[in-house]
């Protein structure tokens, strides 16, 4: 039998690094661009490829229900990722760059926000689809890993994971997820009752 001690002890070590390194400044200013958007009425559009595609989606499900029940209202995030014939359609159709853009296109609303996820912070279809969210005055949350790309340029706030490594940056995407529903829980009706 292999002890794999040492390896998971480096494994962990290098997300403990990381956590040290996260800008709590910029992190707090995304989390008040969702309760803005939440106390306006706007909707949250979530989205990414492969495993930031399922991070998307699990915030749906944080959010929409963990964070909003017994809320007197709800958080509304829309998962761009989780319509498979609507992804498939368009990829087949028009392009896969456009997957994400023909989606929002000309629907879009000032009270609404862009919560966009990509590793690399330069999938062609993510990008698209921040040059339609800023050309209809929208504000953008740009969750990034490796340098952030041209996502994190473009974004207006920041959920930056500043690791060279793709899974690493998604554990940490998860747990800005979770960090955030976890704290909006208990704070949102407080936030509505001192304004």
């Amino acid at each position: 039998m292999k002890n794999y001690e040492k390896e998971i002890k480096e494994y962990y070590q290098g997300l403990a690094n990381t956590f040290e390194k996260l800008d709590y400044k910029e992190i707090s200013l995304a989390m008040n661009a969702l309760v803005n958007c939440y106390e306006n009425g706007g909707t949250v559009y979530v989205f990414g490829n492969g495993g930031s595609s399922s991070t998307a989606s699990h915030m749906v499900c944080d959010f929409n229900k963990g964070v909003s029940m017994k809320k007197s209202k709800k958080f509304n995030f829309v998962c761009l990722s989780d319509n498979t014939p609507i992804l498939t359609a368009l990829a087949n159709d028009v392009s896969y760059e456009d997957v994400f853009a023909y989606q929002i296109e000309r629907i879009l609303n000032k009270n609404d926000l862009i919560l966009a996820i990509s590793g690399s912070g330069n999938s062609k279809n993510i990008i698209k689809a921040i040059k339609v969210a800023k050309d209809a005055g929208v504000k953008v949350i740009g969750m990034t890993g490796y340098d952030g790309g041209q996502l994190y340029k473009m974004a207006d706030y920041h959920l930056h994971a500043p690791i060279n490594d793709m899974m690493k940056a998604e554990d940490i995407h998860m747990s800005f997820d979770h960090m955030m529903a976890t704290i909006l829980l208990h704070v949102l009706d407080d936030i509505k009752v001192n304004k």
